[in-house]
């Protein structure tokens, strides 16, 4: 999404996206994670501060994962991040459980958590929980959740900006006065931004929507590849396809793909990851452009900022990671084919930067 992050990274992208979003498979208890092993981190050089200054600081990550490798790297930098720092993270994740990440959220608060961190769901499910949380004097920060709840840090992607940027890309592409068609769900925070940019945009380009279908399962992508055949059967001189999350673009891409359209329609997504750049570095994938965060930077940035939140060095409520364009002759006159080569080539994605500290050891992605 935000893979959410749909999410998303993320969903991741997210997001998930961001969003982000529904997993692809249960979950049953809680686990303990020392992070990715093979990640380095740069050395801390300042005085820790209280509560790190003690031992081991106990945070407990409450996700909502979705399908996907976006998630799974996002994972990755955020134990990668709190292994780095000390922070004994424990992992509870409700894929597509909206029941179960309440659940999740109160046992994280009755756990002794110092922090929680938040990774998308929905508000309605979950925002009974902050509030009991924040009055107990946890520290809580989120990300791509949509929260009313007063005391809470909200991290996101910048999701009108990473949406702007894919869709500049397809203006230039598909020119004014196109038919295009739209991938997309309603309810989860990133892609309802995202949403609002397509809206714009459809305006301003005088494009004619020709459908609009998507839904998020426990199998995004699989899924929605009939929902988009069907849509292209009936309107196969669309031009253009939006699927602003990576695991509906790979559904919309396959879709494409099987009725024999990748000459004639072009997809553009959101997110990034190693499998996204496989999908569209692929022979004849229609997949164009995205634009997206690296979901690994973006978990580990998310730590951090529980961090410096739980040391009182915040000061500031929300923190906004930006996005990347990235379009598919890019990574073929680049010859990437991985997020490794990705960031060499995109320094832009780097958030070594972003909610850090020196006394903060920042994990190298």
């Amino acid at each position: 999404m935000s893979r959410t992050r749909l999410p998303l990274a993320a969903l991741s992208l997210a997001s998930v996206s961001a969003l982000l979003l529904a997993g692809c498979s249960q979950s049953t208890n809680a686990s303990k994670n020392t992070g990715d092993p093979a990640a380095a981190a740069s050395a801390a050089t300042g005085k820790k501060p209280a509560p790190f200054d003690k031992g081991t600081v106990k945070v407990a990550l409450v996700r909502q994962s979705g399908a996907g490798d976006y998630f799974e790297q996002w994972g990755n930098g955020a134990k990668a991040q709190a292994k780095a720092l000390g922070i004994d993270l424990t992992v509870y994740d409700a894929q597509a459980d909206n029941a179960k990440q309440a659940t999740d959220l109160s046992s994280a608060i009755n756990s002794g958590a110092q922090a929680i961190i938040v990774d998308h769901g929905f508000p309605a499910t979950i925002q009974p929980e902050l509030d009991k949380a924040v009055k107990k004097g946890v520290k809580v920060v989120v990300y791509d959740v949509e929260t009313a709840t007063k005391g809470v840090v909200s991290t996101k992607q910048d999701d009108a900006s990473m949406a702007q940027a894919v869709l500049d890309v397809m203006a230039k592409n598909l020119g004014k006065n196109a038919k295009v068609g739209y991938v997309n769900v309603a309810g989860y925070a990133a892609l309802d931004k995202r949403d609002s940019v397509w809206k714009s945009t459809v305006e301003a380009n005088s494009w004619k929507q020709a459908f609009k279908v998507g839904k998020v399962t426990d199998s995004t992508a699989t899924d929605n590849v009939p929902l988009v055949s069907a849509a292209l059967t009936q309107h196969s001189d669309v031009t253009g396809v939006f699927a602003p999350y990576d695991e509906l673009a790979k559904g919309t891409v396959l879709a494409v793909q099987n009725k024999k359209l990748q000459d004639k329609v072009k997809v553009f997504g959101a997110d990034v990851s190693n499998a996204d750049i496989q999908n569209m570095t692929a022979p004849d994938s229609p997949w164009v452009a995205t634009a997206g965060t690296d979901p690994s930077a973006v978990g580990a940035a998310v730590v951090r900022t529980a961090a410096l939140e739980l040391a009182g060095q915040l000061n500031k409520s929300s923190v906004e990671f930006p996005a990347v364009a990235i379009t598919q002759d890019f990574l073929k006159s680049k010859n990437i084919q991985n997020m490794d080569q990705l960031r060499a080539a995109l320094p832009a994605l780097n958030l070594s930067r972003v909610s850090t500290a020196d006394w903060i050891a920042n994990v190298a992605h």
